[in-house]
């Protein structure tokens, strides 16, 4: 198994280190046969390795030792994640003493993490749909369903959004996603936070419309709480009564399983009105062999 594309990946950026949140490695696209395994995260100030599968641990072993020695004094933490084995549990390899980092961040923004789950809160493949959004959000009502800890409602707060509504069945990631506006000195009496069933919540969501930007960024596959291939259809029927005229919906799917073509029929057969306009063009960090497994994150108007 050749580890070389994974630590040269990581020189290179620690040869120019930045304190942006972002993805060193990815090898989960499978643009690196044997290492479909591995990822590499930079959380300032700690390298989070993540280990998918189980494998050879003298191998793993060296190249965490080989990482460890190529810190620096920004990066100074080196931890792996081990998603094969149960509980996902976190081990330290170097910086155990400082603790995991509080904050991932982009540019002056800063968003609320929690080590004590298996995802930390902060999604760095969804960075283009954060970008689409600072250039929609200047004055916009803004409705964030299936919010998870707010990482789009910090960023629309910051492009000078009038009001976004976050919903979200998880109340511990809406206190988590309060916390992020809080460390940007946001005004939270621009911000809602509703810990509800957005499936039994439409005619709520409804009075406090009509809003001009609608993201839908639901789990592909959430047992009890949302199923993609079933759910996903009763959002896209209710999202025209939501939505200000001239509108604009981003719609997320991360499910390789489900290409773009699965949101486009639902969206013809119950949103006719809302207009197709583009897929967004996933992250360079994030390269994928296939690009109808890739996120997809689908622009409509209305």
């Amino acid at each position: 198994m050749d580890l070389s594309p994974a630590l040269l990946a990581v020189e290179t950026f620690l040869s120019n280190p930045s304190r942006d949140a972002r993805r060193i490695f990815h090898g989960r696209g499978r643009c690196y046969p044997g290492l479909e395994w591995l990822t590499v995260d930079a959380l300032h100030p700690m390298l989070l390795i993540t280990v998918f599968k189980s494998v050879d641990e003298e191998l793993l072993g060296a190249f965490c030792l080989q990482l460890a020695e190529k810190l620096g004094d920004e990066f100074s933490q080196l931890v792996v994640q081990r998603r094969d084995q149960a509980g996902a549990p976190f081990n330290w390899l170097k910086g155990e003493g400082a603790g995991f980092p509080e904050f991932a961040y982009r540019g002056k923004q800063a968003f609320a993490l929690n080590f004590q789950q298996q995802n930390h809160g902060y999604f760095l493949d969804m960075e283009p749909g954060r970008q689409w959004l600072e250039t929609v959000s200047h004055n916009a009502r803004v409705l964030n369903l299936f919010a998870y800890t707010c990482a789009f409602s910090v960023v629309a707060i910051e492009a000078g959004a009038q009001q976004v509504v976050n919903v979200d069945l998880s109340r511990r990631s809406l206190t988590q996603g309060r916390e992020s506006h809080r460390r940007n000195d946001h005004d939270l009496s621009k911000v809602q936070f509703l810990g509800v069933d957005i499936l039994k919540s439409w005619g709520k969501l409804k009075k406090l419309g009509p809003y001009d930007v609608v993201i839908v960024d639901p789990p592909s596959f959430q047992k009890g709480s949302f199923v993609a291939t079933k759910d996903y259809a009763k959002v896209v029927r209710r999202l025209p009564e939501l939505l200000a005229p001239d509108a604009h919906v981003l719609a997320c799917l991360n499910a390789p399983e489900l290409d773009t073509q699965f949101l486009k029929d639902k969206f013809d057969e119950l949103a006719p009105s809302l207009k197709f306009v583009r897929r967004l063009t996933a992250s360079e960090d994030f390269p994928d062999v296939d690009v109808k497994q890739q996120l997809k994150l689908l622009l409509y108007k209305n």
